[in-house]
């Protein structure tokens, strides 16, 4: 019987023992499944932002015209007789372009030349009779009214021989409008008759045209709106126009080239055109192989202003929420922070920030895709903006004019 009971105090101490040794290890598991790894820093690129002056580039839709269009037309009436160009080709300055039959023009030429040979014989003859008479009348031997009668001769005699001349010259003039010439250097037009067609001088005569092609023009419109905009931009010191408003001109042709030449702005015309609100504005530049020709369209990129103290963010960095722009930061703490912009033109590839950023400022560029307001963040790359950037103002979606 005792032995009984003692074993069994030995079984009941026994497992005491163990539930002892199974609670301590318990809590000892749960203790250390309460001690959390400290997070882990997201890997993020981020660059620095401070103020800068970046240059200006404003765009426009723009069509080239020739720097100098001649209409040409008949300037006297008659048959065309032959046409001496080829459609469309450059030709010379003086180059012939249409004969006219030359015949007729002869023929007054040739009377007109018999004209003024007899007027000056009548007048030969008057001055003969003058000179005759001059002596005679100091002698008496001819009466002061015979004398009077051979000035009255000689002078009239000079007039019909001016107005012959006169005559003359215009009947050789009308001569030379028969060859019809190129009047500047350029590419040529249809020709909008043909041979055996009976011209009249002016508008009834419209032969063709004659484009100058080098220097060319370009036109382009400025809006109402985009001419106040830059005035309060200027008047606020955010703008800066270019030295003495010498705006430079590139082109883009319709198949996204660079233009090889620069050209300059030339004329802004002070009329608003109330039917398209606009003011007409123009530029001039070389166009020696004639890649450039009336009527075409391009893209006119105005340049020559500055923003001065600009934050120019890269566009990928700056995110369209409801409630408008944000981007993310890196603050003190190494921790991502949201702030709200407010953003201005583009700049090729980044986007000015008119308001929300300072001098200073790291602003995330890549991986806040993965980050929530306060997560711990590791700078991995850290690239300076693009200092050579333009801005194009036309194509800022946040800054239409």
């Amino acid at each position: 019987m005792n032995q009984k009971i003692t074993l069994f105090g030995q079984l009941s101490v026994s497992l005491t023992l163990s539930l002892v040794v199974i609670t301590t290890l318990t809590l000892t598991a749960c203790k250390k499944e309460e001690v959390k790894a400290p997070p882990v820093p997201i890997e993020v690129n981020a660059i620095k932002v401070d103020p800068q002056t970046i240059p200006v580039t404003i765009s426009f839709v723009a069509q080239v015209e020739s720097s100098h269009q001649v209409e040409i037309v008949a300037r006297v009436n008659g048959f065309l007789e032959k046409i001496l160009y080829q459609e469309g080709d450059v030709v010379k300055q003086g180059q012939t372009l249409f004969l006219m039959d030359q015949k007729p023009f002869t023929a007054q030429v040739e009377a007109a030349r018999g004209t003024l040979k007899n007027t000056q014989a009548q007048l030969w003859t008057a001055q003969a009779n003058l000179n005759r008479i001059q002596p005679l009348t100091k002698l008496d031997a001819a009466s002061k009214s015979d004398l009077d009668n051979a000035i009255g001769s000689v002078k009239s005699a000079k007039a019909a021989v001016h107005s012959a001349q006169a005559r003359f010259d215009e009947a050789e003039l009308e001569l030379s409008y028969t060859v019809i010439k190129a009047p500047v250097t350029g590419v040529t037009g249809e020709a909008l008759v043909r041979e055996g067609t009976y011209l009249t001088a002016g508008p009834g005569g419209h032969l063709s045209y004659v484009a100058q092609l080098d220097p060319i023009w370009v036109n382009f419109s400025i809006s109402q709106n985009q001419l106040d905009d830059s005035r309060r931009q200027q008047a606020a010191g955010t703008l800066i126009p270019a030295p003495n408003h010498e705006y430079q001109v590139e082109l883009e042709l319709s198949e996204g080239d660079q233009y090889p030449y620069i050209g300059k702005l030339s004329f802004v015309d002070p009329s608003f055109d109330s039917d398209t609100g606009t003011f007409l504005a123009r530029a001039e530049l070389p166009n020696p192989e004639a890649k450039l020709h009336p009527g075409m369209f391009v893209k006119a990129n105005l340049k020559g202003a500055t923003r001065p103290n600009a934050m120019v963010v890269p566009q990928r960095a700056v995110q369209q929420t409801s409630n408008g722009h944000v981007v993310y930061l890196v603050n003190n703490q190494g921790a991502a922070e949201v702030r709200p912009v407010v953003v201005g033109d583009w700049v090729e590839q980044d986007w000015i920030i008119t308001k929300g950023l300072n001098s200073g400022d790291q602003v995330i560029t890549d991986g806040f895709q993965r980050l929530a307001p306060g997560a711990l963040v590791k700078v991995v790359d850290a690239a300076p903006p693009a200092k050579d950037a333009q801005t194009t103002e036309a194509d800022a979606p946040a800054s239409k004019k």
